[in-house]
């Protein structure tokens, strides 16, 4: 990934904040020897103070044999997106056909080394931390290995614990655009009003102020 100086994060509070906002992504396991990386969409869980990530998949996930081969794996994780038209691009007084379109997104990359979780109770705690992550308001029979339900269900599944050796990170918001270009293009977002464009101004004004 291109990482200009522009759009790198003001600092890791930055990444981890919005890392810690998020909870699906791509998991990318490149196995050994491979012609393709192995690549899944999934939910999971980032501890920030373990520097860790936390997920399951069903047993019969083609990424399992690509870990067991080589135990990396890449997590990559992309929001608060928007296409930014050519018309934006020109610097203000310019002629707007000689824009450039570019987009907007934050994105981080963990990369990490990979643990296969098949103990009952671990693969309850991974569930457990899931679930209160994603329905905090209950309704849910709470994971016991020991329960029918569970007893019969969660050798079906297996956990996967991720530690982070390494990450990098993204923020590409008109970074490398003069101060008054970036207000007009705060403006446009608002005008325009899409489905993320209200992020996107977020994270442009913010590192605007920060610079």
């Amino acid at each position: 990934m291109l990482v200009h100086p522009w759009d790198a994060p003001l600092d890791d509070t930055e990444w981890r904040e919005w890392l810690g906002r998020q909870d699906f992504g791509q998991l990318i396991a490149p196995g050994d020897g491979r012609d393709l990386p192995v690549v899944v969409p999934t939910h999971f869980l980032y501890d920030d103070g373990a520097e860790a990530v936390r997920l399951h998949l069903a047993r019969p996930n083609p990424v399992w044999a690509a870990l067991i081969e080589r135990p990396r794996a890449l997590l990559t994780v992309v929001g608060d997106y928007t296409y930014i038209p050519s018309a934006w691009g020109a610097a203000p007084g310019t002629p707007t056909e000689l824009g450039v379109p570019t987009s907007y997104y934050a994105t981080v990359q963990l990369a990490c080394d990979a643990r296969i979780v098949d103990d009952p109770g671990e693969k309850s705690e991974i569930l457990s931390r899931q679930l209160g992550h994603h329905e905090p308001g209950g309704g849910y029979l709470d994971p016991d290995p020991a329960h029918e339900h569970f007893r019969r269900r969660l050798p079906g599944i297996r956990g996967l614990v991720l530690r982070v050796t390494g990450v990098r990170a993204k923020f590409k918001y008109a970074g490398n655009k003069e101060p008054d270009h970036r207000e007009v293009l705060a403006r446009r977002l608002v005008e325009r009003d899409g489905p993320a464009d209200a992020r996107a101004r977020e994270h442009l004004l913010r590192r605007h102020r920060a610079r």
